[in-house]
C-alpha cells in the first residue's frame, strides 16, 4: 500500500530538518510520494481598493510562480536526485487550513512541518500556524 507524506516548508534553512525527517521515513515506508507544500499567507478579509482587487489575480499568479520556482522546486529536485518520489504544491491562504485542505485532497497519511520560532505579539494571541495545524488536522501531525 502506497503511502503520501505532506511536508510543510516555508523557504528558511530550518527547512532541511523537516525535509531530512521526511526523506528518511520515506526511505523507511518504501512506497512512499512526498508531497512538498508551500503556503503564501493571504487573507481574503484584506481592505483594497478597484485598482488593487483588479491587478490581485496577476500578483497571486506571480507570487505562485516565485515560490515554485524559488522554494518548492529546488526542494523537490533534491529529493528526486536521491531516488525518492516527490512533487509540489503552492498554494495561496492560512497555512493551517491550507496544509490540512491539502492533506485531505491528497488522502495523506502525515503532515510533516517544522517548528516555527516567531514569538510576536500576534502569535502569542492568536497561536502559531504550526500549533493551529495540531490542533485541527485531519491526520497526524509530526512537528520537527
Amino acid at each position: 500500500m502506497s503511502s503520501k507524506l505532506i511536508i510543510g516548508v516555508d523557504g528558511e534553512s530550518s527547512d532541511n530538518k523537516a525535509i531530512e525527517f521526511a526523506s528518511k521515513l520515506s526511505n523507511q515506508i518504501g512506497d512512499c510520494e512526498l508531497v512538498v507544500v508551500y503556503v503564501i499567507e493571504w487573507s481574503p478579509f484584506s481592505f483594497q481598493t478597484n485598482e488593487e482587487n483588479a491587478q490581485r489575480h496577476q500578483r497571486r499568479e506571480e507570487e505562485t510562480t516565485l515560490a515554485t520556482d524559488r522554494i518548492v522546486t529546488p526542494v523537490v529536485e533534491k529529493l528526486k536526485a536521491a531516488g525518492i518520489n516527490a512533487r509540489g504544491i503552492v498554494r495561496h491562504g492560512n497555512v493551517a487550513d491550507a496544509l490540512n485542505l491539502i492533506a485531505k485532497e491528497e488522502n495523506a497519511d502525515q503532515i510533516i512541518v517544522r517548528r516555527t520560532s516567531d514569538a510576536s505579539i500576534k502569535t502569542r494571541i492568536f497561536g502559531s500556524s504550526v500549533a493551529n495545524l495540531v490542533m485541527e488536522s485531519s491526520i497526524p501531525v509530526t512537528v520537527i
